[in-house]
């Protein structure tokens, strides 16, 4: 019997299986996955036996990756030894280690950093590790970092801000500093002290070993019925299989889902418009994403002619996670997001912009992606920092099996299966540019109002609504669906790099804070700037050429749907 495809969906999403994934974390909660070693290893051929299972060629790819592993640490004070934990990437301390005085800097803003002279000091911060107050200890000079948690649990960070193995060009960008992460009694105690004008020097011991090694890719692959061919499309799911400790939930959980999507959507290939492709990374946790960004780059052509989309999952199934309005997606797959959300879980998906986090290494290369982690905790799901919006247990050594809900890990599951098959099965691909271009035609009205007269956006604007007439006008025409997939692909390499990049899609930009379509960031600054200033002219030069960039972006983009008519 024929079934629609909506019945065919029906049919995946019931068929998850709580049994069988929580029989996979069962397994998988026994190894510590570092990068690069052995139990990682020995982790991820078990995931490949699984998959292998349901028909996926696979391979494991060893490749060279910069890698930093927290080894033992100490923080002392006036004789007293603090509970504490190293990063991956803070420097190793000298012998002895390393004391200096040390200066509160609040939560380590920019503000904070202002008007300090910070040279050879230990930094007193309140919250995590990041990269963020890594990259500002960088400049400011600063030589040592204890962080105070502001929660009950020390979570394990990576503090680099370089996405990906550094380059000669980015090397300069690591940390120089010892980081530390104290409890936050102890936190709180330091900063009452230094608060009261109270002179307090520490020492901080650090090990951490890092430096390059081999670490695994797992690869596994089905093409649909008919679409093989080094030109062939196909679909990206990723998560990560490395971890810190046993990480059940972060990432042993999203493992489990992937799986389950790949039994399932096997069952229905005969459906399939384009292929499916499993990346299963290592060296997220403990090398900034240097899997993700490593097969970015050794497979940029591959990538860049056949992927169609990015889907990543991350901490799927959390105890108490319940709600799933707050995960990144480009504007263009906000429509498939909302779906799946709504269908599966009743909730309003409204869309989100990404972060720079998670394994998302492909915008330069021009792939629209959707999710990373899905689903958060209530209380909290506005917070910043992943502690708080994935669970208390997050990346601490409690990161165990009964983190995880059955229900939710099915729950979130499904709506994998909904996105995915979204992909796998429309004759057209899903995408909606003109949400794309309502979101830039708003960005472009903020920036206009800020700028005044310094710099006309009109050109800008007109080539802004000749896309999105085009793209408008594609979407209720009957086209050849695979003319159609083609120049929507063409769309996505002119328009993604440009929404989620500064610009260059052979590099991978840090893993900091980003505004809105980056690219644009010289005419934000022209519209900072306080006019009739001496830096204004010079200023007006770079957004000039910006806003030439994201012209010519849409431009492209427009002449390749327009092709479709011609």
């Amino acid at each position: 019997m024929v079934m629609d495809q909506q019945a065919v969906l029906q049919e995946l999403c019931d068929g998850v299986s709580a049994a069988g994934m929580m029989g996979t974390l069962e397994r998988l909660q026994h190894w510590v996955k570092l990068s690069g070693s052995a139990q990682e290893m020995e982790s991820l051929r078990f995931v490949e036996q699984r998959i292998a299972a349901h028909g996926y060629r696979t391979e494991i790819l060893l490749h060279d990756a910069f890698i930093s592993l927290p080894g033992a640490a100490r923080v002392v004070v006036e004789g007293r030894d603090l509970t504490c934990i190293t990063h991956s990437f803070s420097r190793p301390s000298p012998a002895g280690g390393l004391t200096a005085p040390v200066v509160y800097v609040g939560a380590g803003g920019d503000a904070d950093f202002a008007g300090q002279d910070l040279r050879g000091k230990i930094i007193l911060v309140d919250g995590m590790a990041t990269p963020a107050v890594a990259a500002r200890g960088l400049r400011a000079g600063v030589a040592g970092q204890i962080h105070a948690t502001q929660d009950d649990h020390i979570h394990e960070m990576c503090i680099s801000p370089v996405w990906g193995s550094p380059s000669a060009e980015t090397l300069e960008e690591l940390p120089q500093a010892v980081v530390c992460t104290i409890s936050r009694a102890d936190g709180a105690a330091l900063r009452g002290r230094l608060q009261a004008g109270a002179a307090l020097t520490a020492t901080l011991h650090a090990e951490v070993d890092t430096g390059w090694r081999k670490t695994p890719i797992l690869v596994a692959e089905m093409d649909a019925p008919g679409a093989t061919g080094d030109d062939a499309p196909f679909v990206l799911f990723s998560g990560h299989h490395d971890t810190w400790y046993h990480g059940v939930m972060d990432n042993g959980a999203a493992n489990a889902t992937m799986l389950e999507v790949a039994r399932l959507a096997a069952t229905r290939r005969a459906d399939w418009q384009r292929g499916l492709r499993f990346c299963f990374w290592s060296g997220h946790s403990h090398g900034r994403y240097s899997g993700s960004a490593w097969y970015a780059d050794a497979f940029w052509d591959e990538l860049e002619r056949r992927c169609v989309a990015h889907v990543n999952t991350d901490s799927t199934g959390g105890r108490g996670a319940t709600v799933l309005t707050g995960s990144g997606c480009a504007a263009e797959l906000r429509a498939v997001a909302r779906a799946a959300i709504r269908d599966v879980a009743g909730q309003d998906y409204t869309g989100k912009r990404f972060g720079r986090q998670g394994d998302e290494s492909f915008w330069g290369i021009g792939i629209p992606s959707i999710f990373n982690s899905l689903s958060h905790q209530a209380e909290n799901v506005g917070a910043v920092h992943g502690a708080v919006k994935l669970g208390w247990w997050w990346h601490t050594p409690q990161d165990t099996l009964d983190k995880i809900d059955p229900d939710n890990l099915v729950r979130d599951t499904r709506v994998f299966v909904h996105v995915v098959w979204a992909l796998l099965s429309a004759e057209r691909l899903p995408f909606d540019y003109t949400a794309h271009a309502r979101e830039l035609s708003g960005l472009l009205a903020e920036l206009a109002g800020q700028l005044g007269d310094r710099l006309s956006l009109a050109p800008l604007n007109h080539a802004l609504a000749a896309f999105e007439a085009a793209a408008a006008r594609i979407a209720a025409a009957p086209l050849p669906p695979a003319a159609v997939n083609a120049a929507l692909l063409r769309v996505s390499r002119a328009l993604v790099p440009m929404d989620y990049t500064r610009g260059d899609r052979f590099t991978h930009d840090p893993a900091l804070a980003q505004a809105p379509w980056p690219v644009l960031e010289p005419v934000r600054r022209l519209a900072a700037a306080p006019a009739g200033s001496a830096a204004e002219p010079f200023l007006r030069v770079s957004a000039q050429r910006a806003a030439n960039r994201v012209a010519h972006a849409l431009r492209q983009a427009r002449e390749a749907l327009e092709a479709l008519h011609a």
